[in-house]
Order: C-alpha cells, then structure tokens, then sequence
C-alpha cells in the first residue's frame, strides 16, 4: 500500500488484508539496513486476527522514496506524517533496533496518538562501536558481515520461521546488501548507524510516554543486549518486559516468542 507522505510515496506492507480504517492499526517500524520484510511474520497474523498492520519503508529504503532520515527526531516526524496520511488519529508503535528510539520518539511527540508502544532490540544509548560506524561508510559490505555476526545466535530458524534450510546469516546479509544498493544517492548504513549512536534523548522521551510500554529482549543480544535496555525500562511508567531466546535478530531467530508477546500486549 502507497501513502503520500512529506511529499514522497511511502510504501507500507499489510499483511495481505486491506486496510480497514475501523480496525486498531499496529504500525511497524525496521531497523537500520531493513525493509518492512523482517516483520513479515507478525504482521501476517495480526493481520488476520482484527489489526491493520503498516509495516512501513522508511525513506529513501526499497519501495518508498524521499531521503533517508538522518536523526531519530526526523524519523519520528515522518511516522507521525504517515499515521496523517494513513488517517490514523491514534496507532500502536511497535519498532525494532533503529526503530524502537523511532518509536519510542514519536511516542514521547505525540503521547495522545500512541495506545501502545512495543521496543524490541533497543538500547539507550544505542552507542555504535567505532569500528563499526567506520566500517559503515568505508567497507559496508565488511561492517553487514560484521553486524550479521553479532546480530545472530543460531545458524538456522526454528521451523516457525522462514521455513526449512533457511540460512539466517546468509538471508539477513542479503537483505541488508539488497536495502543498500536501493538507495544509490545515499549510504543507508552509515546515516541509520550515525543517527541511533547520536541520539541522546531517550531518557527524557521515556518520561513523556504516556502508553504502556512493552521490552521484548533477546536474552543472546550482542548488538543491545537487555542490560542496556535498564535505563529505559526504570524510566517507563507502565513496562512489561518480555526476554526471548534469541540475538538481536529475534523476529526470525524466536518469530512465536516475539508474536506471542506482542498479541498477548496489544490484546491487555
């Protein structure tokens, strides 16, 4: 599905059913180097138990246009023009990595607007290792075999997941490697990686959430392991905290485990 937003087409997957504008919205949001595919298991369902699902392309990544964002503050703008496209007054936030500080900001801008807020794989702050942001913008397709690496606890998904013989390193970096040369005019690594390492707000959006908070964790985390999450969890009104077994990839390493947490979220 197609919205016009800040002047751009922005592409939102949804779950194979029409949007339905009755229905409470659940609205998904990636992380760096990702597409609206790596929820594609948990917006199906939703989608088929009384959710619209937008899972969204952030700008200037795969289907949608418009430069990539350079801050957390103006991704969190755009989500907000989006739910406006969407004609959506108020939405459930759910984001992973890069997008739970998305989340987590748009929440804190427009408290009224957000009945849940879901982080998944977040951290703050989300500090990115040097040589990491370096490897971003001098190698990328080094620092995506790197990231992959800390990114992943297992070699193959649970049958749940992607289905037999998946290869998790080897489709999780083809992913990201197709996401980066989607957008030739910009290094989608390096800004998502600069934005998340350079944000210092979280603590004071936290305070302004309004909605009830959950954490999905992976307990195998190298990239945001739990511990790192402390800060946000002690400063949320209303945390529910959910540890899956899985690294930061968790929607495919544990995909039952995040949608169960998720349904059983939304639906208290």
């Amino acid at each position: 599905m197609q919205f016009q937003t800040q002047g751009n087409s922005t592409y939102c997957y949804t779950g194979g059913k029409a949007f339905d504008a009755a229905k409470p919205t659940a609205v998904f949001i990636h992380g760096a180097l990702n597409d609206h595919s790596v929820w594609i298991l948990q917006t199906r369902y939703l989608a088929h138990h009384g959710w619209n699902v937008l899972a969204v392309d952030l700008p200037g990544h795969c289907k949608s246009a418009g430069a990539p964002p350079t801050t957390v503050q103006d991704a969190a703008d755009f989500i907000l023009a989006l739910m406006d496209a969407a004609g959506l007054d108020k939405a459930a936030l759910i984001g992973h990595s890069f997008g739970s500080l998305i989340a987590l900001e748009t929440a804190a801008r427009a408290p009224a607007r957000v009945s849940h807020l879901v982080l998944a794989g977040t951290a703050f702050p989300m500090k990115v290792s040097a040589a990491l942001l370096e490897g971003s913008q001098k190698d990328p397709h080094k620092a995506i075999d790197m990231v992959n690496v800390f990114s992943h606890s297992m070699l193959a998904p649970p049958p749940s997941a992607l289905g037999p013989g998946t290869w998790l390193y080897g489709g999780s970096r083809a992913l990201m490697r197709r996401v980066q040369a989607s957008n030739t005019g910009a290094n989608l690594f390096h800004t998502a990686f600069k934005a998340c390492d350079s944000y210092a707000g979280g603590l004071d959006a936290m305070a302004s959430v309004t909605a009830p908070v959950l954490f999905v964790l992976g307990r195998k985390d190298q990239m945001t392991p739990p511990k790192a999450a402390q800060s946000l969890v002690a400063k949320a009104s209303r945390a529910t905290v959910a540890t899956v077994e899985a690294g930061h990839q968790m929607m495919t390493e544990a995909p039952d485990a995040v949608l169960f947490a998720i349904r059983d979220f939304l639906a208290g």
